[in-house]
């Protein structure tokens, strides 16, 4: 059995398990013949679950091969082995710990395409039809991982211990780490004005008039509506309570088939919803969203608050910890003294390719320690707001040492004992679950673990 955690090509088809869910929302039906490859416990693997992550992979511009192919089926039978045990060990995950998942997941995919709209153009559905698709295989990552937790939560390395693992690795075989930098922001939004605020209800108002007189919600929807969803006459398809924003959801609710609710303010603008249909706690809306516009007098008057920030740090007075966790109203950064995560890894180290150009333009001026002048961004909902970036470490092309790497070097070595808990783990159920691979998989010698 290949090692779990440490194994690259299985790291990448676990990160690339949403891109998989994506990929299947536009496959062509028939491109594979359907059939069941493994069966773990009450859990079975389809071929097109196989063909998929094989797929993918191949897609991020890896090589194939049939030894990947064989690889790829390993990891899936670890999977539902895990799936299958976490049923029997009542080990399960709540719903709002899968919405907040999938609730990142898309965050982040929007962030990278670049817009709502250009997310549900590319894959030509709607943002809950999409993440509809996503919501089972992010139970079941969760799971998987919640039973992962569960069977090596103990697993950990003293400093003694990194340092005899880090000695136990032969000097040539010592891995060559990328150029890495850590940074942090201040982000401020720009406020708007109540008087623009006024001017977008009123012109809200005028439509809820127009179509309370008789006119046709979507064709306004089309031509006035600021959402991606104006195309379909703003219609955003079947949701399940808990998926939309609450403001705008409480008031959706109470609306009856036909009926259209008063103005509702959100983080995304303006609305005026019509219910089209509801289904228990399924709801189908329409809606017209405006969007509130920031004035040249709103910019100054942030550019300029956002200038005394940084005269505050530059003179001493607080530093760029303080002033993050007092003044940024960014909620990922803020009571992390600013630092940013690499949403890829889950801790602050980014290559270079991995952090926004924009941003990277601006950190590559910096000197470790150093922070920029206050500049105007761009949320991922276009809105705009200003940020201030402080470059907190950059290290150049190395061989790993214990100065430089001491964190990547600790999570190797507990990662290797998760290794061995866990391949004790499956040795001792695998004993005592049904397991059947099918025989196109004959030549796979890694498999032959999960027989024995």
């Amino acid at each position: 059995m290949i090692l779990k955690y440490t194994n690259n090509i299985l790291y990448c088809l676990l990160l690339l398990m949403m891109g998989v869910s994506i990929n299947r929302l536009n496959a062509q039906p028939g491109t594979v013949v359907e059939s069941i490859d493994a069966v773990v416990g009450n859990k079975i693997i389809l071929k097109s679950d196989v063909e998929a992550a094989y797929q993918q992979f191949i897609a991020q511009g890896n090589y194939g091969s049939s030894l990947i192919r064989c690889q790829v089926l390993d990891q899936l039978l670890l999977n539902k082995l895990l799936l299958h045990q976490a049923a029997i060990d009542s080990v399960d995950v709540t719903d709002a710990q899968v919405q907040g998942e999938l609730d990142s997941r898309m965050s982040y995919y929007i962030q990278q395409i670049g817009s709502e709209q250009k997310l549900e153009e590319y894959y030509n559905k709607s943002i809950p039809e999409i993440k509809e698709e996503f919501r089972p295989l992010i139970k079941d990552q969760l799971q998987i991982r919640a039973m992962q937790s569960k069977i090596a939560k103990n697993a950990s390395a003293s400093p003694a211990e990194v340092k005899a693992f880090f000695e136990s690795i032969p000097a040539d075989s010592l891995p060559y780490i990328n150029a890495e930098l850590e940074y942090a922001q201040i982000s401020k939004n720009i406020p708007v004005s109540e008087t623009e605020k006024d001017a977008v209800k009123e012109k809200l108002e005028s439509y809820r008039e127009r179509i309370l007189k008789g006119e046709d919600f979507s064709t306004l929807a089309i031509l006035y509506s600021q959402d991606g969803s104006a195309k379909t006459g703003g219609e955003l398809g079947f949701t399940n309570r808990g998926e939309l924003v609450p403001e705008f959801e409480a008031a959706a609710f109470k609306l009856k088939a036909g009926e259209v609710s008063e103005i509702v303010e959100t983080k995304f603008g303006f609305h005026i919803i019509q219910m089209i249909e509801r289904r228990g706690d399924q709801i189908n809306v329409r809606h017209i969203l405006i969007k509130p516009q920031v004035s040249e007098a709103d910019i100054r008057k942030a550019g300029a608050y956002m200038d005394s920030i940084a005269g505050l740090i530059r003179s001493g007075e607080i530093t760029f910890v303080e002033a993050a966790q007092r003044f940024s109203d960014d909620a990922d950064t803020r009571y992390n003294g600013g630092n940013v995560l690499n949403p890829q890894t889950g801790n602050t180290r980014f290559e270079p390719d991995q952090v926004d150009p924009t941003i990277f333009f601006i950190l590559d001026k910096l000197t470790p320690g150093e922070f920029s002048m206050p500049a105007i961004a761009q949320t991922p909902e276009g809105d705009n707001l200003y940020r201030m970036l402080l470059l907190r470490s950059r290290t150049s092309p190395h061989k790993a040492n214990l100065t430089d790497d001491y964190q990547r070097l600790q999570q190797t070595a507990v990662m290797s004992k998760q290794n061995k808990i866990m391949e004790d783990w499956v040795q001792k159920k695998k004993k005592t679950t049904f397991i059947k691979i099918s025989e196109d998989y004959s030549n796979c010698d890694n498999l032959k673990y999960w027989l024995n």
